[in-house]
């Protein structure tokens, strides 16, 4: 199973308590399931981000590969 790297911004950092984890996975949808575990609140948030691998968009069902990197990004509010 791969090992990734995700990066929390916003929200999703104050929810996760930390700006990074690493996490076997083999698509984001696992990622999410597997580091949201025991933490509804990071859950919550990670339901209406908007990922990245690698820098590009993806969906859920996005493979990874070891060593990937996926941003969560949560809605930013602004102008």
């Amino acid at each position: 199973m791969p090992e990734v790297t995700i990066r929390y911004f916003a929200a999703a950092r104050a929810a996760a308590g930390e700006s990074t984890a690493t996490a076997q996975a083999a698509s984001v949808k696992e990622l999410v399931s597997t580091v949201s575990e025991g933490k509804p609140e990071l859950a919550r948030v990670l339901g209406i981000c908007t990922f990245l691998l690698d820098g590009e968009r993806v969906e859920l069902d996005a493979r990874l590969n070891d060593g990937a990197l996926v941003d969560a990004l949560p809605p930013f509010a602004g102008g």
